[in-house]
């Protein structure tokens, strides 16, 4: 395995392809969740549960069908505040309509929040 948030946001968008109530992801890492954390408050997904067992974790997502699509943006594109709307254009289906996840100085955000605060970063990942 090479990218953990990759292979989540790909299990989570299959989930709910099928229309399944929840998901089970595996290895877990702190930027998943994270990433998670944000989509919860943003209202993607309901709550989510982390289950020790020992090795890499697990995570037990609730899926509520708000999503239609997230994934993973590769490479690690950085952005400055100025160069979001062309990374909303190529990644997100309409302006205002979903949210770009990226990771700043002052912690994971959405891309929203960034532009609020004046501050760039590196892009991780996209949901609508």
């Amino acid at each position: 395995m090479t990218d953990i948030i990759a292979q989540a946001l790909s299990q989570i968008n299959n989930a709910e392809k099928k229309g399944k109530s929840y998901c089970i992801i595996k290895p877990v890492s702190k930027l998943l969740r994270e990433i998670l954390n944000l989509m919860r408050e943003e209202g993607y997904i309901g709550e989510f549960e982390v289950i020790d067992d020992g090795r890499g974790g697990i995570l037990k997502v609730n899926l509520i069908g708000a999503i239609n699509k997230c994934g993973a943006i590769k490479p690690r594109f950085s952005t400055k505040i100025d160069e979001f709307e062309k990374f909303e254009k190529r990644y997100l289906p309409a302006k205002d309509f979903g949210i770009l996840i990226l990771t700043t100085t002052k912690g994971v955000m959405t891309h929203k929040k960034a532009k609020k605060e004046r501050i760039g970063g590196q892009l991780l990942a996209y949901v609508y």
